[in-house]
């Protein structure tokens, strides 16, 4: 029942778009967040809490298996798109799950046109990818740089599991 509860959370783009036309029109706001989120911790949860506070829903954009080995390498993910998925749908300050099967996010952001788009604090305006940086300014998003959690991240996790 409980996981039956947290798959509801997870919807395809046509589903967004719509649910994403639906809160535009009822002057609500839809957040917008992506990555690979494959070691869940504090700092992640502690992101997406901020993020979910922008705005009236929240939408994280999950990177599927393959997109992260071609972003962090051959040995990741580490835990696969369904438990990842999973993971953040049990989280209460996430309301809907995505996964997406490129290394970028232009064409869900295309077709889901979100109000705000949430990055974390490794990234700024300038550092982020201009294609996606691009389809943010032609959709109308407004973007908003939140803050990292010091000492918080999954690369540093995993090295220190490796010493």
């Amino acid at each position: 029942m409980m996981r039956e509860m947290r798959f509801e959370k997870l919807k395809s783009a046509d589903e967004l778009s719509r649910i994403s036309d639906k809160m535009h029109s009822g002057g609500r706001r839809l957040v917008f967040t992506n990555g690979c989120f494959d070691v869940l911790h504090v700092g992640h949860v502690r992101y997406l809490q901020q993020a979910r506070q922008l705005g009236d829903a929240l939408l994280v954009a999950l990177n599927s298996d393959e997109s992260v080995r071609a972003l962090k390498g051959e040995a990741r993910p580490i835990n696969s798109q369904d438990d990842r998925a999973e993971l953040l749908a049990a989280l209460t300050c996430v309301d809907y799950v995505t996964i997406f099967y490129g290394e970028r996010v232009t064409g869900i952001l295309q077709q889901i046109r979100p109000q705000i788009y949430a990055k974390g604090g490794d990234y700024t305006l300038d550092s982020l990818n201009r294609e996606e940086f691009e389809t943010l300014s032609e959709v109308g998003a407004e973007i908003k740089i939140l803050p990292l959690v010091p000492g918080k991240s999954t690369t540093r996790m995993i090295e220190q599991w490796k010493k």
